[in-house]
């Protein structure tokens, strides 16, 4: 098997259908053979009833994982490597955003170049508002400067693999993972394309700011002990003021009889130091709280069952 299509889904019923259309259309002269891994992500819609017809009527070689639950886009990519088969994988979203043409574009560029490993695709201009772009400019310059693996700006998961890259991502079987950070990390030569991301097909997007936040922080503790290095230097400061600021009480009173100031400060100060040893013990429950469930051992994914067209041929 040439190449491998993993599509996550998560409540894409009105997409699914005219991806694997648009995919068969695009690849209809590719010359070799691929096969369409479809992850059903726990939807709530109909999703996978339309990816149980696609998988019976569709002439094309289709997969279909359904998981058992919703276990987020992150699981879904890694099962999605994982059933996959072919000697190179690609990853691209159902809501038609992400072309297939350009699958094919990386294919032939990762034929004629074998010494790169991956083919990324980034967005040049994104359609997003200023509070969002802040943010993510942000967190970029934040994880590049306090982590060891480089992140580039606006590469997504779209991207096309060589194999042993592939089986080099799934050796890494952390529960709480983040993609972008564990494709940088195992390293391989990367060559970052730009594209221009299409209006979806049907329905919303499923990312919103308080998704990406919560994507973005997740990030920063997968890859970085910035937080808790930041909360170390905030309890020396804070230490190093409140010294001061005993030195300076004791002078006023002993030296110069000026009477301390009383309830409104003392207040102030109580306030404010407890909130701080909040937010710092708050960022250690966050790493101790990822470390006590990466000690379960629990799997990545469930998948309830799974379509393989390799099962349907034998039938036949």
């Amino acid at each position: 098997m040439k190449l491998s299509l993993v599509v996550p889904c998560y409540n894409e019923e009105g997409n699914v259908e005219e991806m694997s259309k648009a995919v068969e259309k695009a690849f209809l002269n590719c010359g070799f053979d691929y096969e369409i891994v479809f992850v059903n992500d726990g939807s709530m819609d109909n999703t996978y009833n339309v990816l149980n017809e696609i998988y019976k009527s569709s002439p094309q070689n289709i997969k279909v994982v359904n998981f058992s639950r919703n276990f987020g886009k992150e699981s879904a990519i890694f099962a999605g490597l994982k059933e996959s088969r072919g000697d190179i994988v690609a990853i691209i979203d159902a809501d038609l955003q992400q072309r297939p043409e350009i699958v094919l574009e990386m294919v032939k560029m990762l034929d004629e170049d074998k010494e790169t490993d991956c083919i990324t695709a980034y967005q040049e201009t994104r359609k997003e508002g200023a509070v969002s772009k802040l943010f993510k400019n942000m967190f970029y310059k934040i994880i590049n400067k306090f982590s060891e693996t480089e992140f580039v700006k606006n590469a997504s998961d779209f991207r096309a693999m060589r194999r042993e890259m592939v089986d080099a991502i799934l050796q890494m079987e952390e529960y709480f993972r983040f993609s972008k950070g564990i494709f940088s990390w195992v390293g391989f030569n990367t060559k970052y394309i730009p594209y221009t991301a299409e209006k979806r097909f049907s329905g919303e997007t499923k990312w919103s700011f308080r998704k990406l936040f919560k994507y973005a922080v997740d990030g920063i503790i997968s890859f970085t002990t910035l937080p808790l290095k930041i909360s170390i230097a905030v309890g020396f400061i804070t230490s190093l003021l409140s010294i001061i600021y005993l030195i300076v009480v004791v002078i006023q009173k002993l030296c110069f009889d000026i009477n301390v100031p009383g309830y409104a400060t003392i207040v102030v100060l109580v306030l404010l130091l407890g909130g701080i040893q909040l937010l710092c013990l708050g960022i250690l429950g966050e790493y101790m709280g990822k470390t006590y469930m990466e000690t379960k051992k629990r799997p990545i994914y469930i998948a309830r069952n799974v379509l393989d067209y390799k099962d349907k041929d034998q039938n036949s």
